[in-house]
């Protein structure tokens, strides 16, 4: 089987599996799901195309290594919090049932076949990498270090908010704990890391370095989109005067000290 044969394949499986995550989601009437499915598939996808790929075996590895790590860590703690959360939605999911009011079905099925294409174009740093077989380089060893610290910081920071929130479980706190004391997304910053790091990575490949949409679609997303601005406007509603105290301090975004 080739290296297009897996893509092409993938690309309807995945197709397939988000048809079938938007029936499940109207189903129980809650499409949170569609975070876990989509940090999941990219996971997966990663590990398929590094584990049939037909470049050099150490780069498959080290990338096969990376997208198992960061995909199915973030799933599993997405589907978590999801679970303990249901049958409440996610407060972003609730916003767009308003603006698609009187189509929300039809509207989210097209939502969900866009988290595919997502994934599909996300993951071609994983496919360049999987089937390039020039040796491992500068841009490998700079890559894989930055996505493994990134790796390690985004969990270090989840760790800490579900640690913060099993001990105080009042709407009104803020964490100030670990990397929430110099960034008040530190998970987001982190995320950024990794996909600065898989580019990189793909960069010591052929063609990997027309993947720089990668890391720029998913920071765009995370600072304009549906990272920091739907989860500061839900902090302000549930936190108030705490939340504004904590914006005053702390930065938005890239840990640093915080103001006095």
């Amino acid at each position: 089987m080739n290296d297009l044969t897996i893509l092409g394949l993938i690309a309807i499986i995945v197709v397939l599996d988000f048809i079938g995550g938007w029936w499940f989601g109207r189903k129980i009437n809650n499409y949170s799901l569609v975070d876990a499915m989509w940090a999941f598939w990219i996971g997966l996808a990663g590990v398929i195309y590094s584990a049939f790929g037909s470049g050099n075996f150490e780069k498959r590895l080290a990338a096969g290594a990376v997208a198992a790590i960061w995909g199915f860590r973030l799933a599993y703690h997405l589907q978590k919090r999801i679970r303990i959360h249901h049958p409440e939605e996610d407060a972003r999911y609730r916003k767009l049932r308003d603006v698609w009011k009187g189509r929300v079905s039809s509207a989210f099925f097209w939502f969900f076949q866009a988290q595919a294409l997502s994934v599909l174009l996300l993951t071609l740093p994983y496919f360049l990498i999987a089937r390039d077989s020039s040796p491992w380089g500068f841009f490998e060893t700079i890559g894989f270090t930055v996505a493994l610290i990134g790796i390690a910081g985004e969990g270090l920071a989840d760790y800490q908010m579900s640690k913060f929130k099993s001990q105080d479980n009042r709407p009104s706190s803020v964490c100030r704990n670990g990397l929430w004391r110099y960034s008040r997304h530190p998970n987001y910053f982190f995320e950024m890391v990794i996909w600065i790091g898989v580019y990189l990575f793909a960069c010591g490949s052929a063609w990997g370095w027309t993947t720089f949409f990668a890391p720029v679609t998913i920071t765009f997303l995370l600072l304009r989109v549906t990272g920091i601005p739907p989860t500061e406007t839900s902090a302000l509603k549930r936190k108030r005067d705490a939340y504004r105290e904590y914006q005053r301090t702390t930065s938005s975004f890239i840990p640093l000290p915080p103001k006095p």
